[in-house]
């Protein structure tokens, strides 16, 4: 069997898995439909996190971006790995003992205003949509290689699928989907890192074989690629080029924005307890460390077998899976001097570079590159797809859920019937789909980028007012909502302006303060929590109710009675 027939046959048999899951798992009431029930074991809960949490970006993308990148890749390993972390020590035990199923459910009722509840549902679908046209991209990519159609239909094709378990199951079909998805996304990228570990390596355990010497020559892999990259004009690998600044504020907008990530923080809220919640953020940690360990491995690999395999080559002699890539025009080759040769060149080059490589292919090619068997291909293919495909659900989740219960439930339908809120969470859910596609089509960047702006925007809008609405009792109304709106408009400009707009004036000499878009978010938190903490100290403070309630949150009724006792 070929490499085509593998890949139909395990990405069919995965997504039958899925949404056979998804119609066992079907959800029968609103409860069932946000927080599934409020019965997933800590374990099983973990697992959906990790999934929920892994999306295309960390499978398709972040190794990509880190063997293209190196050292300055990191900011999205450091990023993603330091915020999770910040969101399971900081916010979500409280958020949990709050007791509601959404962030804005927690901004309307803590800072007791409608508005501020329209305010955060608007920037929770902004968040949403933005993160979910990143992992479209990411289908789109995998079914546009491994199932030989366009980018364009396979983002059709994922839009199908998701529908099914997303729209019918709700939280608790996504929730068991998802830890099927998990189980199929971290075999496909172990497995082909374990092999390639072996045969470059000599090592079975990537997080060590990457930092080893490789078997052909004995030269270390990180020298090796230092050296290669100097010779070709790029920056040495290890050391990197962007401004350290810059770095401390993509990595600050990534960690604080994880933790404002509605799609990750309703995770909490499924489990019976809060005892279960902190158990299922430890598990989710473990499932989650597997894959992230293993990405800077992943990148040496596939940047070693990379420049091993193209780099003053022949074109005439190419091996088949260059071909099949610059077929979906992911890989384009420009013979600028006529040598027949391919120059892959960095920037520091004398000469012009004639090859371009999209970074979100790093992944799903390495192991063609590596020449692995053709059901290790199909494998990772099926991988990227479940990572890509458990994220897409759980922020279209977050999307209906904002209309359906937020704004509908909770603001301007306040008598709608259990059915009727379910009839619009799937409608919602189904609209949020389409708009989706329409996303994931237009080509707004590479998956991991794409998805760092939506986490600035998460860390400039959500961040502060949730930080502040656990632990400030002072926070008010007015506060939350001036700094949210200055937050997110003033980052949402920046991005939409550097990427968009004015893409030539997209360089460091440009940027405020040296910031690039992909770091604003940091910045756009700043003025957020300025912005709040000044207008809360200008008008009138929360009530007695909400300051108690805070206090009780942070501080649990009886917190300090044994310790009277032994006294």
């Amino acid at each position: 069997m070929g490499i085509t027939a593998w890949t139909y046959l395990i990405v069919t048999l995965s997504f039958g898995l899925y949404i056979g899951v998804a119609i066992w798992s079907r959800a029968s009431s609103t409860k069932e439909f946000y927080v599934a029930g409020k019965g997933v074991s800590p374990l099983a809960n973990g697992m959906a996190t990790a999934a929920d949490w892994m999306s295309a970006a960390s499978f398709i993308s972040m190794a990509g971006m880190i063997s293209f990148l190196g050292y300055d890749g990191s900011v999205y390993l450091m990023g993603w790995t330091g915020g999770y972390v910040l969101l399971a020590l900081l916010l979500a035990p409280y958020l949990r003992k709050f007791g509601k199923f959404t962030v804005p459910d927690f901004v309307g009722d803590r800072y007791e205003s409608q508005t501020a509840r329209v305010v955060a549902v608007v920037c929770a679908i902004f968040v949403s949509l933005t993160y979910v046209g990143g992992q479209m991209r990411g289908v789109g990519i995998v079914f546009s290689q491994f199932l030989e159609v366009p980018v364009k239909q396979g983002v059709l094709i994922g839009m199908a699928i998701v529908f099914m378990y997303a729209v019918l199951g709700g939280m608790k079909g996504i929730t068991y989907t998802q830890v099927a998805q998990y189980c199929v996304l971290i075999l496909a990228y172990l497995v082909p890192a374990i092999f390639i570990s072996i045969l470059i390596a000599g090592n079975p355990i990537p997080q060590i074989g990457f930092g080893g010497a490789e078997v052909s020559t004995g030269e270390l892999l990180l020298d090796k690629l230092d050296r290669l990259h100097t010779e070709l004009g790029f920056a040495a690998y290890t050391e990197g080029s962007r401004d350290k600044l810059d770095m401390f504020f993509i990595t600050a907008a990534l960690m604080l924005g994880t933790a404002g990530l509605p799609h990750v923080i309703v995770r909490f809220y499924t489990v019976p307890r809060v005892r279960d919640a902190r158990t299922s953020v430890a598990w989710a940690l473990v499932f989650i460390a597997i894959l992230y360990t293993t990405a800077p491995a992943v990148a040496v690999f596939a940047r070693t077998n990379l420049l091993n395999t193209v780099s003053g080559q022949p074109y005439e002699s190419v091996p088949d899976w260059f071909t099949r890539w610059e077929e979906s025009a992911l890989i384009r080759f420009d013979d600028v001097n006529g040598d027949g040769l391919i120059q892959y060149l960095g920037p520091n080059a004398e000469a012009a570079n004639e090859l371009e490589i999209d970074r979100d292919i790093m992944v799903l090619a390495n192991p063609e590159i590596a020449n692995l068997p053709a059901w290790v291909v199909g494998l990772v293919a099926a991988g990227g797809l479940a990572a890509a495909l458990s994220t897409a659900a759980g922020l279209l989740l977050v999307i209906s859920t904002s209309i359906s219960h937020d704004l509908l439930k909770r603001g301007f339908r306040r008598g709608i019937s259990e059915k009727g809120e379910l009839v619009a969470a799937r409608v919602s859910a189904a609209f949020a789909v389409v708009l989706a596609g329409y996303l994931g089509i237009s080509e707004l960047g590479f998956v991991a980028q794409v998805v760092a702006f939506a986490f600035g925007l998460a860390a400039s809008s959500f961040f502060p007012a949730i930080l502040l609405g656990i632990f400030s009792k002072r926070m008010n109304k007015q506060g939350a909502i001036s700094g949210m709106v200055c937050g997110i408009a003033f980052t949402a400009a920046y991005i939409v302006y550097f990427k968009w707009v004015n893409p030539e004036a997209n360089t460091p000499d440009r940027w405020l303060f040296g910031v690039s878009p992909e770091g604003i978010g940091t910045v756009g938190m700043g003025i957020n929590f300025a912005v709040a903490t000044i207008v809360s100290r200008l008008t009138p403070p929360p009530s007695k109710a909400v300051q108690d309630l805070v206090e009780d949150i942070r501080i649990p009724r009886g917190a300090g009675e044994a310790h009277e006792i032994q006294a």
